[in-house]
């Protein structure tokens, strides 16, 4: 297994594209995006746990029961959600607009929208550039859809990985955008994930949600969960491998490369949260179980007084204890033992849930670091969670404030 160039079209058969449409004024860079596949896909997808909706969103849990996808156009700028009818109605007019220039089904198409909630999307403007988009599809496009589907991101994120299943090369690709309202039950995420590798819907489906449970799924900004959160998978089987029906060898060889992308996308949208200066990674061990680890790591990261102390690089474990405490996960308080480490060393500050008598000095030069790990050790059993987070600053408030005006 190996990491390599390309994103969402490293894999055989893909291809991308991305322009700007004009969606929301005065932005200059690309706002729409267009991931297409030579042959029809395997699909699956997780959603939002917002009750209030995206219509995009709305529209590809339709969609996906079907399990059968070929194509994903997603625009930056305007999130299509809190519109009604007219919303919806937009949202099939952009998968409309793709199929007639991709010789699709409308409902293979697959829309994704990110941007203010609340406002009229002006598909006219996307459906004018549906040719263009289709037109311009190509191995490098990745380059200009990863740009198309940033909002307060300040950088793309992209990873692809090579992989090994019953002896065929598979390759897997994928692209993200997150930076704000991101918490552990999705965030204001779009994900797309490309693959080679033959796999059923069904087995698909168990991959992806089996894996977002310790990666995508252990991840908070600032605690808001968005309306348009989407994590979609396309698998075309060019790769020519017996095609993963059931559990098994090959099956574990594909979840270990989707855990693999996967891990380093949360990383990668903790990292960009939205002002942040740190990020934070927070490893329980010693657990009675995996669920009680990771519990404890995602309530760690998301307290924002922890959030707080990391910002001031303050060494300040009591809060998080204290975030421990009120996970409702299952732990001794008297047997945790806290340390942090990072590129400029590594200091316990509490044993046994009480304090010890540590370095404030060294403590604050390993806080300084752009990466800091919380290491968490409950003595309690032989499980282990890890969770990613980030420091809360005052740039997050200038940001958040004026975001639709």
């Amino acid at each position: 297994m190996s990491f390599i160039e390309g994103g969402v079209t490293a894999p055989k058969g893909f291809v991308a594209s991305g322009l700007l449409s004009g969606i929301k004024a005065g932005r200059t860079k690309n706002d729409t995006a267009l991931i297409y596949s030579e042959k029809k896909c395997s699909a699956a997808a997780v959603f939002t746990t917002n009750k209030v909706k995206a219509e995009c969103v709305k529209l590809n849990i339709q969609n996906i029961k079907r399990g059968i996808a070929q194509a994903v156009i997603a625009n930056s700028g305007n999130a299509n959600a809190c519109t009604g009818t007219q919303g919806y109605q937009a949202a099939e007019r952009m998968a409309k607009a793709v199929a007639s220039q991709l010789n699709l089904k409308p409902e293979e198409v697959f829309v994704c929208s990110t941007g203010v909630i609340g406002q009229q999307l002006p598909v006219e403007k996307i459906e004018l550039k549906a040719k263009e988009l289709a037109d311009s599809l190509s191995k490098e496009g990745n380059i200009a859809a990863r740009e198309a589907i940033m909002t307060t991101d300040t950088r793309y994120k992209e990873c692809a990985i090579e992989f090994q299943v019953g002896g065929k090369t598979c390759r897997m690709g994928t692209m993200a955008k997150g930076s704000g309202m991101i918490h552990i039950n999705m965030g204001t995420m779009l994900g797309f994930i490309t693959t080679d590798c033959a796999i059923s819907a069904t087995m698909l489906d168990k991959a992806l949600r089996t894996s977002i449970e310790g990666t995508y799924n252990c991840v908070s900004v600032d605690g808001d969960t968005s309306t348009n959160d989407t994590l979609l998978i396309l698998a075309n089987g060019m790769a020519e491998n017996t095609e993963i029906t059931q559990d098994g060898a090959d099956y574990e060889a594909f979840l270990s490369a989707l855990n693999k992308i996967n891990t380093v996308m949360a990383k990668r949208i903790a990292a960009d949260g939205e002002g942040c200066e740190h990020l934070i990674e927070c490893r329980v061990a010693g657990a009675k179980s995996i669920k009680d680890a990771r519990t404890l790591a995602k309530s760690v990261i998301s307290s924002n007084l922890v959030k707080a102390a990391f910002f001031g690089k303050d060494a300040n474990w009591g809060r998080i204890l204290c975030a421990m405490g009120y996970s409702g996960a299952n732990f001794s308080p008297d047997k945790v033992s806290v340390s942090f480490e990072s590129e400029n060393g590594k200091v316990q500050v509490c044993k046994n849930g009480m304090n010890l008598d540590f370095d404030e000095n060294l403590a604050t030069s390993v806080l300084t670091a752009d990466e800091t790990v919380i290491n968490v050790e409950l003595n309690d059993g032989e499980a282990e969670g890890t969770a990613w987070g980030c420091d809360l600053t005052y740039e997050y408030v200038k940001i958040n404030g004026d975001y639709r005006t």
